[in-house]
């Protein structure tokens, strides 16, 4: 079975350490076919044991794994502790962060390529992970050397031109960030204090200068315009035509991160997949 069939169209994206058990059992309750933890998971990859542990079937990923922060021979042995206990229900999403992080980092291409070599070498499936590829030449790699791509903080132009150069097979599994609330000066607030650090980021600056924003959109917290590309926001309806905007641009599956994270985000990922089972 494909990954696509595994998680189905929609996951949920949220940070590891704010994510346990019990919030995992109410996200596969609510038909939600993925998890994906943020904020470099850690090689052990004991957040994602536990999560497994305390679920059924959903699938659990990282999103990602920082391959300057987290050992390849650990992250690999980590993995077939795992996948020998809950077999097709992990999925490693590896990625090399931002400079601003991760100061050490130098070309990040060849320290991605070193990394999957060690990967290779232990033994984990080129099928079981996926790359953080935003430009042209680590989407290369991806296609070259894993299952797919997760991208963060991308628009729909952006996905299709991820299915476009990594085929149809591939799996293709943006990221999207949702504020559920229809005041647009409200929301936006929000979107703004969640991307704010991006806008300071060089990698996330060239993802969306990619995406047809320049110097003016970055300023003052951020143009309306790149605020509501990025950050969709409004009722339900509406929150779903983001994700399918992503689908229908070659996505086969999307997760989404609901702001303002310290928030009980319950509801707004209720609200969500009810518009899934109404279609």
């Amino acid at each position: 079975m494909s990954w696509s069939e595994r998680i189905g169209r929609l996951g949920v994206w949220r940070g590891v350490s704010a994510l346990d058990a019990g919030l995992a059992r109410s996200i596969e309750g609510l038909g939600y076919g993925a998890i994906w933890q943020g904020g470099s998971p850690s090689a052990d990859l004991l957040p994602a044991e536990q999560l497994l542990d305390g679920t059924d079937a959903i699938v659990v990923a990282t999103g990602i794994v920082n391959i300057w922060r987290a050992d390849p021979h650990e992250l690999a042995r980590s993995y077939h502790r795992i996948a020998e206990r809950h077999p097709g229900r992990l999925l490693l999403g590896i990625g090399s962060g931002h400079r601003e992080a991760t100061p050490q980092r130098t070309r990040p291409l060849q320290a991605m390529a070193k990394y999957l070599d060690v990967l290779d070498a232990e033994g984990v499936p080129v099928e079981d992970r996926v790359l953080s590829a935003l430009g042209p030449r680590m989407l290369r790699l991806a296609a070259e050397r894993s299952a797919g791509t997760h991208p963060y903080l991308t628009v729909p132009a952006q996905t299709r031109e991820a299915r476009v150069a990594l085929g149809p097979e591939a799996l293709v599994a943006p990221e999207l960030t949702i504020v559920w609330n229809t005041d647009p000066v409200a929301a936006r607030r929000t979107a703004r204090r969640f991307i704010e650090r991006y806008l300071q980021m060089q990698n996330y600056a060239v993802t969306f200068e990619r995406a047809g924003f320049g110097a003016d959109d970055f300023a003052d917290g951020g143009s309306d315009a790149l605020i509501d590309a990025i950050v969709r926001h409004g009722d339900a309806a509406w929150l779903a035509g983001g994700v399918r905007a992503h689908l229908e641009a070659g996505a086969d599956h999307v997760c989404v991160q609901v702001q303002p994270a310290e928030d009980d985000v319950l509801p707004a990922l209720a609200a969500l997949a009810e518009q899934f089972r109404s279609r």
